[in-house]
């Protein structure tokens, strides 16, 4: 079995969603008492959301290069960043490692791709949403064309995110607001919707969304557990 490292804390809330996602799947795959091989690096949200919100984003890479280099030098086989908004900065990060970094868009593309899905909408914060890292790579890569709500849903959704999911508070109000924000999105044509940001999962599943749910999280997991469960 190889070793995970996984790069955390962006919230602790979301990373430990993560562990228990990989530690399950495993266990589903080999049985018995198996639980995956990881090492976690976890940073302060604190420090790391006020960089965003201010545009710091080349001091920020430098965090992500110093947990890569920490997972790395602990023994990782490969790295996973637990956090959809950072992945912006996934080519800093790949700068400094000689293991594999397996990215968050790509095992989404594939769930995607498989339902034959090829336009979708997108939920994150503001970074993910209005920036081209994420949507630019799901497009020009995969070929599947993304659609964000208008300037309000954004907003609703970061706030949501930052204000309260990432505080692990989990409201009945917010779930029922991303409802509308889904709808106007069903409207313009999505064939489905990417949990876009890894508390999205603490509010919303299936049950909760008028069109398909995508969710990030739980997809990075999966794909970390198959790249995992293997001899060496």
């Amino acid at each position: 079995m190889k070793t995970i490292g996984l790069i955390g804390g962006m919230s602790w809330e979301s990373s430990a969603a993560y562990y228990r996602l990989i530690n399950q799947g495993m266990k589903a795959r080999r049985g018995g008492h198996c639980n995956a091989r990881s090492i976690m690096a976890t940073v302060c949200f604190e420090d790391i959301q006020a960089l965003q919100h201010d545009g710091r984003w080349d001091e920020l890479a430098g965090h992500m290069q110093q947990a890569a280099r920490q997972v790395e030098a602990g023994g990782a086989d490969f790295v996973l960043l637990c956090t959809n908004t950072m992945h912006r900065l996934a080519p800093a990060i790949e700068t400094v490692l000689s293991v594999p970094f397996l990215h968050i868009v790509d095992p989404t593309a594939a769930a995607l791709r498989s339902a034959g899905i090829r336009k979708v909408g997108l939920l994150g914060t503001r970074f993910t949403m209005e920036q081209d890292f994420y949507r630019g790579r799901m497009e020009r890569l995969h070929g599947i064309k993304v659609v964000v709500p208008e300037e309000a849903g954004r907003q609703t959704v970061h706030d949501i995110i930052y204000g309260e999911l990432c505080h692990g508070v989990v409201r009945d109000d917010s779930r029922t607001a991303y409802r509308r924000v889904v709808e106007r999105l069903q409207a313009e044509g999505a064939e489905g919707v990417i949990l876009g940001c890894t508390e999205i999962g603490l509010l919303v599943g299936a049950n909760d969304l008028p069109l398909p749910v995508f969710d990030t999280t739980a997809l990075h997991a999966q794909a970390a557990v198959a790249m995992a469960d293997v001899k060496v």
